[in-house]
């Protein structure tokens, strides 16, 4: 049954559900309805027998009939007259009684004359009148007791008056017509209800059934958990209803995924930028934020349904290996670069030195190695000295390399010193500004006409400001250009790939809460000079 249950389609499961339902209501319902109806029957019962109890109670010949000593006459005259009464009525019985408790009415003749031997009958014989619920020969019965009095108030007897309740099948019996006719207008509507919200559910779950969108769903949430990139979804209501596990790793959140759903992302975490795209309606690429104390590149998009916004989801990574790829792009190809320009380099020179001890000039020979010697030694000298972090000093030595293969003199002014770095940046940051900013300079010396090509970089630091120059005496920039360099994906070159550098510098100078100037002139050359406060 469980199988056939399961093989349902969605529209056949709502049928059955619905019909179930439906059923289960109308048990619990009609319990509560019969209950209801019994108990209006036996009070209206109630008050129709004592009512008649007291018709009969009040009847002149009633009352004289009794007080005549001759019991055989006054049944006689007593009986066919309370017996009438009984048929207009429509009561079960009606017995007057004196008070020895002699019957001198019943619907059975047999039954004149006996003495009552019912058990509640006392309050009546002492001037009360009331009703009750017995069960007796005829069922479920409600009676009246009413006690006849004399016009000068003594009491002679009493009058029971007896009502029979109808059972639930009888009651049943007696509206089985409105019963069927409600009944089967109930299930037309709710079968016409039961298919119409199946095929909108169907239509509002793309056709899928249940047991597809189940699967669905523990697909999603697995992909989503084995991805390396953190997810984070909201509703227009901001409540969460994507959050991976590595969303929870890298962002330091200590619940698990499965319990943070359902919750308002503020109570998650409260300076979360993921809720402004609702306002923005657009998407926002590759920015850098702070979250929860941890830094992230982010793209933020707008989940949009049928043209509709719907929601928001946020997919981010730990910057940290973010600035790693970009320090590979912008600092080991230049490492790598520089040892391929210093193999060539120093195969030149051993050939310089081969040729002049071939020559027999020894003294020369000794002279230009002690001078290679003291070049490379004091810059190596000066870079360990004065930039107290040996990524920028490899990155600054292997680009003095690459330019002079290009023919071109990098300067370092010796007084520059970089000992610490601004509050938000590390040396990955530095990588990434110094790199970018050289390469420019170099590309700006490609197309140069000026025969002595120098890039000269000065970096100042005191307790106050960081100040970093860059200068170049290359082709320049025209104000148009200047105007559009720092966004992301402009460049002057067609090479696919490029316009990122000097984005990512200003990321990066916003980051550090720094300024950066740009002065350039066609022909004459660019200087970038970018400043940065200590607090």
């Amino acid at each position: 049954m469980v199988l056939k249950f399961q093989k349902l389609s969605m529209k056949g499961k709502i049928m059955s559900l619905t019909f179930f339902i439906l059923l289960l209501s109308f048990s619990i319902g009609g319990t509560f309805l019969l209950g209801f109806v019994m108990n209006e029957q036996k009070e209206k019962l109630a008050e129709q027998a004592l009512l008649v109890a007291k018709t009969v109670s009040q009847l002149p010949e009633m009352k004289t009939a009794i007080t005549n000593r001759d019991f055989t006459e006054a049944t006689e005259h007593i009986n066919p007259v309370v017996e009438e009464i009984r048929d207009i009525n429509g009561a079960q019985y009606i017995v007057v009684l004196d008070m020895q408790r002699r019957k001198y009415s019943h619907p059975n003749a047999d039954e004149i004359g006996t003495i009552s031997q019912s058990g509640d009958l006392n309050a009546a014989f002492s001037e009360h009148f009331y009703t009750s619920i017995a069960h007796g020969e005829y069922g479920d019965m409600v009676r009246a007791f009413v006690p006849i009095m004399t016009d000068d108030g003594r009491q002679i007897g009493v009058v029971i008056v007896g009502y029979s309740v109808l059972t639930v099948s009888e009651l049943l019996l007696s509206i089985q017509k409105e019963l069927i006719i409600t009944v089967a207008l109930s299930l037309l509507f709710s079968a016409w209800g039961a298919h119409t919200l199946g095929r909108h559910m169907k239509k509002q779950m793309f056709g899928l059934e249940p047991h597809e969108i189940a699967k669905m769903y523990v697909e999603r949430t697995e992909t989503f958990n084995a991805m390396h990139e953190g997810i984070i979804a909201i509703d227009t209501e901001l409540t969460i209803t994507i959050f991976n596990e590595k969303a929870c790793d890298i962002l330091g959140v200590a619940e698990r995924p499965s319990s943070l759903i359902g919750k308002k992302i503020f109570e998650v975490l409260p300076d979360t930028r993921l809720p402004e795209i609702l306002a923005l309606d657009r998407p926002l690429y590759n920015r850098e934020l702070y979250i929860n104390d941890h830094s992230i590149m982010s793209n933020r998009i707008p989940i949009q349904v049928n043209g509709k916004t719907v929601g928001a989801v946020a997919m981010f990574k730990d910057r940290t290996e973010v600035k790693k790829l970009a320090e590979e792009l912008t600092g080991v190809k230049a490492f790598v670069q520089a040892l391929r320009v210093q193999t060539h380099e120093h195969k030149n020179k051993l050939h310089t030195i081969a040729g002049l001890l071939q020559l027999g000039h020894h003294e020369q020979a000794l002279s230009y190695l002690t001078q290679v010697k003291e070049e490379h030694d004091e810059i190596t000298n000066f870079l360990n000295e004065r930039i107290k972090n040996e990524n920028i000093s490899g990155l600054l030595l292997s680009k003095i390399a690459h330019a002079k293969e290009h023919g071109i003199t990098l300067e370092i002014d010796r007084a520059s010193r970089l000992t610490t770095f601004p509050k938000n940046l590390d040396h990955h940051d530095f990588v990434i500004l110094f790199g970018n900013l050289i390469e420019n300079a170099f590309d700006a010396l490609k197309d140069s006409p000026v025969e002595e090509k120098i890039v000269h970089i000065s970096v100042d630091e005191d307790d106050d400001v960081l100040a970093i120059l860059v200068t170049d005496n290359g082709v320049g920039m025209t104000e148009e250009v200047k105007a559009q360099i720092f966004k992301n994906g402009y460049s002057t070159k067609e090479k696919k790939g490029r316009g990122i550098g000097l984005y990512l510098i200003k990321e990066i100078v916003q980051k550090g809460q720094g300024e950066i100037e740009v002065i350039s002139e066609p022909s004459k050359g660019t200087s970038f000079l970018i400043t940065f406060y200590h607090s």
